[in-house]
């Protein structure tokens, strides 16, 4: 085992998950690579020094520049706002690190087009984090559509819908200023991804998106509350998504569905530890969507419990992604999603808030 130090940038609610990810995903994985909190960096040196203490890191700093510099962090992982990722990994990539980023990609696709550049200059490991589409549920899912399990897909509903903004009494923060923290900057990128990584890239799009409450307390709202997109996918498919933070009592309405010409395919992550599968065969007494629960025998489960229906949580899809990001730093290969996956997503968005302004159907490959 060799260790390798890790520097977050950020301690907040993303910074505390990957610092927990960091010093448990030895332990569950048993990774050749053993990380070593080193640093953590925060807005203040009060708050940076915080989370040391209660991460367990080495030092603090409220200098990003410091902890991408020091020789003793080996490895970088940012979790903090978008218009911070680019600036930062471009400095990381420099000096050769690897860089893991939490979504999105860049505040936009400009960002992320120059982060993809100067990662793959680089060399060095890249990764994005799209935690959701981690679970053992979902990643059991894609496999049983890669191996054909419901046919050829024909059509995908997909959205990302909470309601931590339906409230038009709740006052406006830094989420309800700038494009790239409103739905489409902060909610649409996991679902997006997850379309992409089920049904394959997507080659059309057609979007509404809107403004719902244009005042809180505090302030006005710059960016928008809810997104709807229609969409083409390359093997045929069609799309439909929604995106909300004013979705009344949803709290984490990460929900996919999937038509197949032999069976189809349904998830909601406020019920992460299931799926539910339709095949087409058999008499039609006894047809009906099946509920499988996750267990031993699905993807990254058995690491986390040996009982199956017992379920894994939030935290271990960090976890995960965590020995991935060691398994690309490791064996020097690729490991998705990279930063240039994080960029198709971004290149999606961008063509949904053009229809938007524009009114019309958009194709991504002029974006």
């Amino acid at each position: 085992m060799t260790q390798i130090g890790i520097g977050i940038l950020g301690g907040g609610y993303m910074g505390k998950a990957h610092a927990v990810a960091m010093s448990a995903v030895g332990a569950v994985f048993d990774t050749g690579l053993r990380p070593r909190l080193e640093m953590v960096c925060a807005s203040t040196l009060e708050s940076a020094e915080r989370y040391r203490a209660a991460y367990g890191f080495a030092r603090a700093t409220d200098d990003w520049r410091a902890l991408v510099n020091d020789p003793n962090v080996e490895a970088i992982v940012i979790a903090t706002p978008q218009e911070t990722h680019r600036t930062v990994a471009e400095a990381a990539f420099a000096l050769g690190k690897p860089v893991f980023c939490e979504k999105p990609l860049g505040a936009s696709l400009d960002d992320s087009r120059a982060m993809v550049a100067a990662a793959e200059a680089s060399g060095a490991a890249n990764m994005v984090g799209f935690n959701y589409i981690r679970t053992p549920a979902s990643q059991f899912a894609r496999q049983l559509i890669a191996d054909g399990e419901i046919g050829d897909v024909t059509w995908f509903r997909g959205e990302h819908t909470e309601d931590f903004y339906a409230d038009p009494e709740a006052p406006a923060t830094w989420r309800t200023t700038g494009e790239a923290n409103g739905t489409m900057g902060d909610l649409a990128p996991h679902m997006i991804n997850a379309a992409l990584a089920l049904l394959g890239p997507i080659t059309r799009v057609m979007a509404t998106v809107e403004t719902v409450h244009a005042t809180r307390p505090g302030g006005d709202v710059t960016n928008d509350d809810h997104a709807q997109m229609m969409c083409r996918f390359e093997n045929g498919a069609m799309g439909q998504m929604y995106f909300s933070r004013i979705a009344t009592g949803r709290k984490m309405g990460y929900a996919y569905e999937i038509t197949g010409t032999k069976g189809a395919i349904r998830f909601d992550q406020e019920d992460q530890n299931a799926i539910w599968l339709y095949r087409m065969e058999g008499p039609e007494a006894t047809r009906g969507f099946t509920k499988i629960l996750a267990g031993p025998a699905h993807p990254d489960y058995l690491p986390f419990c040996q009982g199956p229906g017992h379920g894994t949580g939030y935290q271990d899809q960090i976890i995960i992604e965590a020995r991935d990001f060691l398994a690309a730093i490791e064996t020097g290969k690729p490991v998705w999603p990279t930063f240039r996956d994080g960029m198709e997503v971004n290149r999606v968005i961008a063509a949904a808030m053009t229809s938007s302004r524009d009114e019309a159907w958009q194709d991504i490959e002029t974006f």
